[in-house]
């Protein structure tokens, strides 16, 4: 089954001011979620937690290179990215480091 992507208005801003070449690599990863967006083999994809007062739904991180993070969900047929960030403003905002 193949997933249609959407990317939110904030995540979008930030993909449209990085450079060509990374602007071209956050693209392409992000476009293989559309044939599978669940964490399995490789490690690029990890659910990271259920948003409070809402245990149906889960929110993935997509490992981006060692530069970037972004943050999705899905339903039915949809992956809606929420946020991509640079490594360290994931880091941050998330508490991993």
């Amino acid at each position: 089954m193949r997933y249609e992507i959407a990317i939110q208005r904030k995540s979008a801003d930030f993909l449209n001011g990085l450079d060509d070449k990374s602007r071209r690599i956050v693209r392409a990863r992000l476009a293989a979620l559309m044939d599978d967006p669940y964490p399995g083999t490789g490690g690029d994809r990890e659910l990271i937690k259920t948003p409070k007062g809402r245990p149906d739904e889960k929110v993935y991180r997509l490992h981006i290179g060692r530069s970037f993070a972004a943050f999705y969900q899905t339903k039915e047929k949809t992956v809606s990215v929420t946020e991509i960030l640079t490594i360290e403003q994931a880091h941050k905002k998330y508490g991993i480091l």
